[in-house]
C-alpha cells in the first residue's frame, strides 16, 4: 500500500491535475456534510425535531466520530498509501450518506450521519499532506487555498442540488443521488493520483558541519502525547463509571446518556493521542499550535454554525421557499466563499516574505471585519430603509443582502489556506498528515459539533421572546466567536517564527 513515485512529476500540468481531483474529492466532502443544512425544514417536519435536536444531528452526530477517527487514520496515512486512504473513505461517507436517505427514524438518521463522518475522517488531513509534497513552500498557502476551494463548491453544490431535488423530490431522494455520485468518483481518485515522496518539495537543507554529522540522533520523546492520552482515558473512564451508577446504582450524577457519549468521546481521543504519541509530544508544547487551532476552532463555530442554519433562517425570516433558497444560497457561499479562499491564500503567501506571522494576521483581521458585516446584512431591510422611503422592495432587499453576505462569506473562509499552511510547518515533514489531524480534531470538534448546536440551543432559548426570529438573534450571539478568533491568531501571529519547521 506504499504506491509512490520516485519524486514529484517534473510537468506542473499533472500537479494541478491532482490538486484538481483533490478539490472535486474535498468538494464532495463537503458536498454531503453540509447538505442537511439545506434539508433542515423537511427533516424537521418529517421526524418533528426542535433547533436543538436538529442541532445535534448535524453536529455531535457528525463530528464526534469525524473529529476523533482523523488521528489514527492520519497516522496510518504518514506510513502507507495516502491516496488509498482517501479512496476508501471517500466510499464509506458516500455509502453512509446514501444511507440516510432511508434512515425510517431520528436515531437511524444519527447513526448514519455518524457513519458519514467515520468516512470523513480520512478525506482532509492527507490531502493536505498530498498537496505539501507536490508544491514548494512559497506556493503552498495557495495551492491550499485552491483546495479549500472544495468548501465554497461543496455547500453550494450540497444547497442548490439538495435544495431542489428535496424539493421536486423529496429529501430522501437528495441524500441517495449525492451519495452515489461520490461512489462514481472514488475510482478516478485511486487510478489517475500517484502517492509522491514525502517532503520532496521541502527547501533544501544546508549541508551538515562535521560536528553535526557526528552528533548523535535526535531522538523524540513521547511523554506529553503518552500524558495527554492517559489523562483523556482516565476522564473517559471516569465519566463511563459515573454513566453506570447513574443507570443501575441510582446514583445521581447527572445524565447517564450524556456521560456515556462523552466518555466514549475522551476514550477515542484518548487512543488516538497514544497512536499519534510522537506527533502529539512534538506540537501540542508549542504555543503558536493551540493558538492557531483554537483561533480557527472559534471562527468554525460560526463558520460551521452560520452555514448550517442560514439557508433555515432565509426561510424564517426573508420569506423564501426552499427551491429560492438553494439558488440564494448556493450563489452567496459560491461566490463569495471561492473570493475569500483565494484571497486569503494569496495575501499570506506574498505578506510572509516579510514574516511567518503573516499566515494567522491575515484571517484575524478578516475575522474583525467579518462579524458587522452579517449583523449588516442581515438586516437589509433597515439599511435600505435608510435611503429608499418604507425599506424598498422585497426584492431590493434580497439584492442588498445577498452584496452583503458575500464579504462576511469570503472572509469567513480566508483563514484556510494560510492556518493550514502554517500548521504544515509545525511539524517535521513525515508528520504533517497527523499534525493536521491533531489540528482538524479540535477545529471540528469545537467548529462543528458546538457550532452547529449552539445556533439550535439559542435559537429554542430565545424563541419564547422572539419567537420565529429567534433564529436571527442566536447568529447574532454568535459573532463574538470570531472576535475571540482574531485575538487568539493575533497571539499566534507573535508566535509563530519561533515554532516554525521547515
Amino acid at each position: 500500500m506504499t504506491d509512490t513515485v520516485a519524486a514529484v512529476p517534473a510537468k506542473p500540468g499533472y500537479r494541478y491535475y491532482v490538486l484538481a481531483v483533490l478539490i472535486l474529492v474535498y468538494m464532495l466532502n463537503f458536498l454531503d456534510r453540509q447538505i442537511i443544512g439545506i434539508l433542515a425544514a423537511p427533516l424537521k417536519a418529517e421526524f418533528g425535531l426542535s433547533d436543538s435536536q436538529f442541532g445535534l444531528l448535524g453536529g455531535i452526530a457528525f463530528a464526534s466520530v469525524y473529529s476523533t477517527l482523523a488521528i489514527p487514520l492520519a497516522a496510518l496515512a504518514d506510513r502507507a498509501s495516502r491516496v488509498w486512504i482517501m479512496t476508501g473513505a471517500l466510499a464509506v461517507w458516500s455509502s453512509f450518506t446514501a444511507l440516510c436517505g432511508v434512515a425510517g427514524s431520528f436515531s437511524q438518521l444519527f447513526l448514519f450521519r455518524m457513519g458519514v463522518g467515520v468516512g470523513e475522517a480520512g478525506g482532509v488531513a492527507p490531502a493536505y499532506s498530498l498537496i505539501s509534497d507536490y508544491f514548494p513552500p512559497n506556493q503552498r498557502a495557495r495551492a491550499l487555498a485552491g483546495f479549500a476551494f472544495g468548501i465554497p463548491l461543496g455547500t453550494a453544490a450540497g444547497t442548490l442540488v439538495g435544495g431542489l431535488l428535496a424539493a421536486s423530490y423529496g429529501w430522501r431522494t437528495a441524500f441517495v443521488v449525492v451519495g452515489l455520485l461520490g461512489l462514481l468518483i472514488a475510482p478516478l481518485l485511486r487510478l489517475t493520483v500517484k502517492d509522491p515522496v514525502r517532503g520532496g518539495t521541502d527547501a533544501a537543507r544546508p549541508p551538515q558541519t562535521a560536528a553535526e554529522a557526528a552528533a548523535p540522533p535526535v531522538v523524540v520523546s513521547d511523554k506529553v502525547g503518552r500524558t495527554a492520552s492517559l489523562i483523556l482515558l482516565g476522564l473517559g473512564a471516569g465519566c463511563l463509571i459515573l454513566a453506570t451508577l447513574n443507570q443501575f446504582a441510582g446514583v445521581a450524577v447527572g445524565n447517564a446518556l450524556v456521560l456515556a457519549f462523552g466518555g466514549l468521546l475522551a476514550m477515542v481521543i484518548g487512543v488516538s493521542f497514544w497512536i499519534a504519541k510522537k506527533t502529539a509530544s512534538i506540537v501540542l508544547p508549542k504555543r503558536s499550535f493551540w493558538l492557531l487551532a483554537l483561533g480557527a476552532a472559534s471562527s468554525s463555530v460560526c463558520g460551521y454554525g452560520v452555514a448550517g442554519w442560514l439557508p433555515l433562517f432565509f426561510m424564517r425570516s426573508f420569506g423564501l421557499t426552499l427551491a429560492q433558497t438553494s439558488w440564494y444560497y448556493a450563489g452567496i457561499a459560491l461566490i463569495g466563499g471561492m473570493l475569500g479562499i483565494w484571497l486569503g491564500g494569496a495575501i499570506a503567501d506574498k505578506l510572509a516574505k516579510r514574516g511567518k506571522g503573516a499566515y494567522p494576521l491575515t484571517p484575524a483581521i478578516a475575522f474583525i471585519i467579518s462579524a458587522p458585516c452579517f449583523i449588516a446584512a442581515m438586516n437589509s431591510p433597515w439599511l435600505i430603509g435608510l435611503v429608499l422611503p418604507g425599506g424598498g422592495s422585497n426584492a431590493q432587499q434580497l439584492i442588498l443582502a445577498f452584496l452583503i453576505f458575500l464579504i462576511p462569506t469570503g472572509l469567513n473562509l480566508a483563514w484556510l489556506g494560510p492556518i493550514t499552511a502554517a500548521i504544515q510547518h509545525i511539524a517535521p515533514a513525515p508528520m504533517r498528515s497527523t499534525a493536521s489531524a491533531i489540528f482538524l480534531l479540535l477545529n471540528n470538534l469545537l467548529g462543528i459539533a458546538v457550532g452547529f448546536y449552539y445556533f439550535g440551543w439559542m435559537s429554542d432559548l430565545l424563541a419564547p421572546r422572539f419567537g420565529e426570529e429567534s433564529l436571527r438573534w442566536a447568529i447574532y450571539t454568535g459573532m463574538g466567536f470570531y472576535l475571540m478568533a482574531a485575538v487568539l491568531l493575533f497571539g499566534a501571529s507573535r508566535t509563530l517564527k519561533r515554532d516554525w519547521v521547515d
